[in-house]
C-alpha cells in the first residue's frame, strides 16, 4: 500500500487514465471512483439534470435510473417496454420531441434480460432532434463496457459509466465514468451536485492524476495490470471473443431445446438470458455446478426467478471455459 498523495500514486493513475480512455474510445476524461457503478449513476443525475429526465426501462437494472432520479428529487418520465424487448430510437425521439427533457438515461446492456440497447442509433436520433445537442445522453454500461463495443466520442455521448466487476474482470469496488465537455459545462450550472460524485471536483483532481478522496489503491494496481492485458489482447479481438462466446452459448441453449429471452438481433455479447421452458430445477443445477467450482445466475427478481437463467460470457472467460460449463450442465440435464 502507498499513500494516495505520494508520487507513486500519481504515477499509477497516470498509467491508468490513457488506457481507460482507449477502452471507452474517448479523448475525454474518465473519472475514477471507489464505489459501485451505481455511484456514478447518482453522479450523472446530480450533475447533468436540470429539468427532466426520460428514463428508458426494459429490465430490472435500467429501472435503477428511475429509482436514482426519484431519490434525488429530479423530475422524470419513464419509457418502458416489455422485458426482453429493446428500447428503439423512434420510441426515444417520440418522447423527447416535446422539448421538456434535458437528459435521457439508457442502459447499454440490460443484465436481467440479456438485451443489448442500440446506443449508437439512439444517440444519432437524439442529436438530430431540434435542440438535441443540448440533451444529456447518460449511459449505464456496467455489464457491457469492455465486452460490448461502445464508442464514447464517435457516438457523441455525455456520460458512460461502468464498474470493475463485470467485463473488466476485476474485483468489485471501482467505478469509471467517461464525461464529455458538454456534460462538464452543464454541471457548472446545476446546483446541489453533491460532494462525493461532483464531476467538477473529480475532474479537477484527475487533472493532477489524483482523486479528491482516498481511492482503493490495491484495486488500482489490479486495474493497471488488467488494462495492460486488455491492450495486449486488442479491444477489437476482445469484442470478437465476446461475440463468439455469445453465439456459442445461444447455439448450445437452442440445441438443448431452450429458448432465448432476448429479442432476436438484440442479444447481449456479455450475458445470455435463457428461458426455462424445459422447467429444470435451477437451484439444483447450481448445486451440481458448485461441485465443479462453477455457478450461473437464476432469473433476476420475482418476475424472472426460476423462469429464466443467465449465463455470463464476459471478462477473461475463454471458449474453453464455456465448453467446460456446458459439459457440466449437460451432465445435470442427462
Amino acid at each position: 500500500m502507498i499513500g494516495h498523495r505520494m508520487p507513486e500514486s500519481l504515477d499509477l493513475i497516470g498509467s491508468i487514465e490513457p488506457k481507460l480512455q482507449q477502452v471507452f474510445m474517448t479523448n475525454n476524461r474518465v473519472l475514477i471512483s471507489a464505489s459501485s457503478g451505481t455511484g456514478f449513476m447518482e453522479g450523472a443525475i446530480r450533475n447533468c439534470v436540470g429539468k427532466k429526465v426520460l428514463n428508458c426501462v426494459n429490465g430490472a437494472f435500467s429501472d435503477r435510473w428511475r429509482q436514482v432520479t426519484e431519490a434525488n428529487g429530479k423530475a422524470n418520465e419513464v419509457l418502458e417496454v416489455e422485458w426482453g424487448q429493446p428500447i428503439l430510437p423512434d420510441m426515444v425521439v417520440e418522447r423527447l420531441a416535446s422539448g421538456e427533457f434535458d437528459a435521457v438515461c439508457l442502459t447499454q446492456n440490460e443484465t436481467s434480460t440479456g438485451v443489448l440497447t442500440p446506443i449508437k442509433e439512439i444517440a444519432t436520433a437524439v442529436r438530430a432532434l431540434p435542440g438535441g445537442n443540448e440533451i444529456m445522453i447518460l449511459v449505464d454500461a456496467v455489464s457491457g463496457l469492455a465486452g460490448a463495443r461502445l464508442e464514447f466520442d464517435a457516438w457523441d455521448l455525455d456520460v458512460v459509466l461502468t464498474s470493475s466487476q463485470k467485463a473488466f474482470a476485476l474485483p468489485a469496488g471501482l467505478a469509471f465514468a467517461a464525461v464529455s465537455d458538454r456534460a462538464m459545462e452543464k454541471a457548472k450550472n446545476v446546483p446541489n451536485r453533491g460532494y462525493y460524485f461532483d464531476f467538477l471536483t473529480l475532474d479537477k483532481s484527475l487533472q493532477k492524476n489524483q482523486t479528491p478522496a482516498t481511492p482503493a489503491i490495491s484495486l488500482l494496481y489490479a486495474l493497471d495490470q488488467q488494462l495492460t492485458d486488455m491492450m495486449d489482447e486488442g479491444m477489437d479481438n476482445r469484442y470478437a471473443r465476446h461475440l463468439a462466446m455469445r453465439d456459442r452459448t445461444i447455439a448450445w441453449a437452442k440445441e438443448r431445446g431452450f429458448e432465448i429471452f432476448a429479442t432476436p438481433g438484440y442479444e447481449s455479447p456479455t450475458v445470455t438470458c435463457v428461458n426455462n421452458n424445459l422447467n429444470i430445477d435451477i437451484p439444483a443445477l447450481n448445486q451440481h455446478l458448485r461441485s465443479y467450482g462453477m455457478i450461473i445466475s437464476n432469473g433476476y427478481g420475482a418476475k424472472l426467478k426460476n423462469k429464466t437463467f443467465r449465463i455470463a460470457h464476459m471478462g477473461d472467460l475463454q471458449m474453453d471455459d464455456m465448453e467446460e460449463l456446458f459439459a457440466a450442465i449437460d451432465e445435470f440435464l442427462a
